[in-house]
């Protein structure tokens, strides 16, 4: 890829190559996308390279983010996961994904996980032309009402915020600037 990119990564190679190969990229695995919104929310207050740096780390400690494993799980993983310098050691955010593996389950078995946050935008990703990185939202009505439903079924660390940069790597909202090279390559991903 080109220099023609967002400018949000900056020049750290590892930052550029997911910006390159995976942000924006729609995602329609229930688990997949679980495990980016579980992410999210422990980037609460911190940077996301932090996030993406202990990535591996985070899916090690939560078994692979397999939340028909994390659901089942209590105090005892919790105080493990606490002693455990590869993720952030936050016990709010830890139950939390204890708590959001449960709320999955019940909205996978209902209607797919994947069908309740895609049916938001029809399956097809929103396509935004935006000239530069300060005219994209850190929220929208959409991401608002995203949380509020989340919350309703259980979540916790959802919100619009959270949910908004979750839509952007997930790829339901292509936030890419309109001259980065990314931005007609993902397009074409969602159509």
């Amino acid at each position: 890829m080109t220099d023609n990119r967002c400018g949000w990564p900056g020049d750290d190679p590892f930052y550029i190559a997911y910006h390159d190969d995976e942000w924006g990229v729609p995602e329609w695995d229930s688990r997949a996308l679980w495990e980016k919104l579980i992410l999210d929310g422990f980037q609460a207050g911190l940077s996301w390279i932090t996030i993406l740096r202990k990535r591996e780390n985070f899916r090690e400690a939560f078994a692979g983010f397999d939340p028909n494993i994390v659901a089942s799980w209590g105090e005892t993983e919790v105080e493990v996961l606490l002693q455990n310098s590869g993720i952030i050691r936050h016990r709010g955010k830890i139950e939390a994904t204890i708590t959001n593996a449960q709320a999955w389950q019940k909205i996978e078995q209902t209607q797919g996980f994947d069908r309740f946050l895609w049916d938001y935008v029809d399956g097809a990703p929103i396509q935004n032309h935006w000239a530069n990185m300060a005219e994209v939202p850190t929220k929208t009505p959409l991401s608002e009402q995203i949380s509020k439903d989340l919350k309703k079924a259980g979540f916790k660390f959802c919100g619009p915020t959270i949910v908004y940069a979750f839509m952007q790597a997930v790829g339901m909202v292509n936030d890419h600037i309109a001259t980065c090279s990314a931005h007609a390559r993902v397009k074409k991903l969602g159509a």
